[in-house]
């Protein structure tokens, strides 16, 4: 059995190195009969994406699939690395090969796991952010462990520093997704304290490590998740429907945005844009739809036309004095 395992990945590392090979070249390679192998690639096509290119075209992978890089789980791992031990006393029934396939198959993992860390470091290297006041510029990057224990599903121990009560607690979190928002980002994730999703804001983690323990997101739905999100603050579920109209002046710069929601949009015959759009809060919405100054013209809610005339009668108020 052991040795029809050794011939199986031989023959998928065969496949994968020069596809389209035959039935027959895979029994010389393998030293075995053209019945043994064919009996094989039956055994293979139930769990591998076998195709047969056709008489005398040889045998494929379909899609992506591939060996190489060893994508194992840190379980796989850790069963792989067992084997040896577990097949100690029909050792020295085992053809001679084993010892050096094993310790390929085991630098091959060990290999790809040191590259895949080095690539995530290169990649949280590049990201720049800003410094919030009064921290240090020196402060850690918690970006890579963060990223790690996303990739690994790996649940963080994290210190994280609540500003409205200028409070740090200490939180497990499973950590679903990193959303840039405004040269910050943050982590939305299962805090297991709170027993509830919640979002975190990455720059007011103090200290992030990874635990052992594995996480599962349950079908867990980002998009569902910020459905009426417009930035990243959630409101009571107290939905609101805007309408406002943008100037041919900014109207493409609108288009150009990226978003959770889904607003509709429609030309105005001036060249302007009607925007409309369901929310749960309305905070960062406004503050977006100020920042275009008179280009942006609030139509609906009426009530937020009125708040919108009362704070610009205290602007002017302002200025006057």
């Amino acid at each position: 059995m052991t040795e029809r395992l050794i011939r199986l990945l031989r023959i998928i590392m065969l496949i994968q190195g020069k596809p389209g090979i035959t039935g027959r070249e895979l029994a010389e390679r393998c030293e075995t009969t053209d019945r043994t192998i064919y009996r094989d690639l039956e055994l293979l096509s139930a769990f591998v994406p076998l195709t047969n290119l056709g008489h005398g075209k040889g045998y494929t992978f379909v899609g992506s699939f591939s060996m190489y890089p060893l994508n194992f789980t840190e379980q796989e791992a850790l069963v792989f690395s067992m084997l040896p031990s577990v097949i100690d006393q029909v050792k020295p029934l085992l053809p001679p090969g084993f010892d050096s396939a094993y310790e390929k198959v085991m630098a091959t993992h060990h290999k790809e796991k040191s590259r895949r860390a080095d690539v995530l470091q290169q990649v949280t290297d590049i990201i720049q952010l800003g410094t919030p006041f009064g921290r240090d510029e020196e402060s850690p990057n918690y970006l890579y462990p963060i990223i790690q224990a996303i990739l690994q599903q790996n649940t963080l121990r994290a210190v994280y520093h609540t500003q409205s009560r200028n409070k740090q607690t200490e939180r497990l979190i499973d950590p679903y997704y990193l959303i840039p928002r405004e040269q910050r980002f943050y982590l939305i994730g299962y805090c297991h304290q709170a027993k509830d999703i919640r979002t975190f804001r990455v720059s007011r983690f103090r200290d992030v490590g990874i635990t052992d323990q594995k996480f599962d997101k349950d079908g867990f739905s980002i998009r569902q998740y910020m459905k009426h999100t417009f930035s990243i603050e959630r409101g009571n579920g107290k939905l609101i429907r805007f309408k406002v109209r943008f100037s041919p002046q900014v109207a493409r710069y609108i288009k150009e945005e990226e978003w959770f929601v889904e607003p509709k949009m429609k030309d105005t015959a001036d060249g302007g844009l009607l925007f409309e759009v369901t929310l749960n809060h309305d905070r960062e919405f406004l503050m977006w739809v100020n920042s275009y100054g008179p280009e942006a013209e609030i139509l609906e809610p009426v009530s937020y036309r009125d708040k919108m005339r009362e704070q610009l009668e205290r602007w002017q108020e302002m200025y006057r004095t």
